[in-house]
């Protein structure tokens, strides 16, 4: 094998695909990328066997074919402080080490067999091609809420509902539940998956670093594979039963108070400070105002109020500060609905459409 590419090219690819590469593992050959260089180009990609990603690096001219693993993270780190040359990669017939190049400077890598990389998937299944930036755009909104608890799988993804026109994501780690429905040109047709909040995440990052527009979606029986301008991510679809986000939402509130976005998150981002130790923030809500408050023991105490229009009588409620902080940050526009029910009730953070909510449990407050 033996191809030829720009440092600049090679190293923004090599980056994108060791996104894929397991950090973890104790299978070497996950540390690795496989360059796969062919009649039809280069092509890279890497996997942890949960999430795998693919590149192809059009920039490199193939002057012998081949394939090989070669170190994922160290591949990275070689080729980005190199000089702004073009770098050859090449590999006696027969396999061994690999032999890179560039200027005066020279290394060489041990390599690993690419017959024992794992196959990564390719696109099936139903398909769909879609406005990227309005698809990131919604991850980002209910991404915060997926667990992170392994113990309960199905709440470490996001549903995904394709509708005509339209894309619902919903996530929860049961403390919180996040919903967007946004506009989807280019979605025809319905599906439903769910699919590791990680791998979404990681579609938006690979997205923003290249320049298509459209974003390909393929829901398999198995796998689920997003594509943006000839790289793709594949990740393993998540089974299970994922709440019914539409039943767990409230049909009516007590109350409902309207605040400036910027304003409220100024004031829960400094009185959280003294929130230490997983005490809750308290809002208490008066006729004319709301005061949030935040205590710990052997630490202190803040309190802020703000001008609101609240009327009735006095209610307080305790919610987790980082949690809250999450849904106010999470809505569009200049002004954020907080609408509750009581203070053992969930309460819902909106904007000033319906297209966005966030469901909030609230914590006991001590007496």
């Amino acid at each position: 094998m033996k191809i030829v590419c720009p440092q600049d090219e090679l190293l923004a690819k090599l980056q994108i695909a060791a996104r894929g590469v397991s950090q973890r593992s104790t299978v070497q050959i996950l540390s690795g990328i496989l360059i796969d260089a062919g009649e039809a180009g280069v092509e890279l990609a890497a996997t942890d066997m949960e999430l795998s990603v693919r590149v192809p690096l059009p920039a490199a001219r193939v002057e012998e074919a081949g394939r090989t693993v070669v170190p994922g993270r160290l591949l990275v780190e070689i080729v980005r402080v190199l000089p702004p040359e073009d770098v050859v990669l090449e590999q006696a017939a027969g396999g061994g080490a690999l032999r890179l190049t560039c200027g005066s400077s020279e290394y060489t890598l041990h390599t690993q067999s690419a017959d024992d990389f794992p196959q990564i998937p390719l696109p099936g299944g139903e398909r769909f091609t879609v406005d990227r930036a309005a698809f990131a755009e919604t991850v980002s909104h209910v991404g915060r809420a997926a667990s992170k608890d392994e113990s309960r799988p199905v709440l470490t993804g996001i549903l995904v509902e394709f509708g005509d026109g339209t894309v619902t994501m919903a996530a929860t780690d049961s403390y919180r539940l996040s919903v967007k429905t946004a506009e989807l040109p280019g979605a025809s047709g319905t599906a439903q998956a769910i699919v590791p909040a990680r791998a979404l995440s990681e579609v938006t990052r690979i997205g923003a670093a290249l320049e298509g527009e459209g974003l390909e979606v393929a829901i398999g029986e198995n796998q689920v594979l997003m594509g943006v301008d000839g790289a793709w991510v594949s990740a393993r679809r998540i089974d299970g039963q994922f709440p019914d986000y539409r039943r767990l939402r409230p049909g009516e509130f007590n109350h409902e108070v309207s605040i400036s976005k910027d304003e409220l998150l100024d004031v829960i981002r400094r009185t959280a400070l003294m929130a230490q130790r997983n005490a809750p923030l308290r809002l208490t809500f008066a006729e004319g105002s709301l005061t949030l408050a935040a205590q710990s023991q052997d630490v202190g105490e803040a309190k802020e109020s703000l001008p609101v229009d609240f009327h009735g009588e006095t209610m307080e409620i305790g919610f987790n500060p980082d949690f809250l902080r999450d849904g106010v940050d999470s809505v569009e526009g200049e002004s954020v609905r907080l609408r509750l029910i009581s203070s053992l009730r969930p309460g819902l953070i909106q904007g000033d459409g319906d297209e966005f909510w966030y469901l909030i449990m609230p914590i006991r407050l001590p007496s």
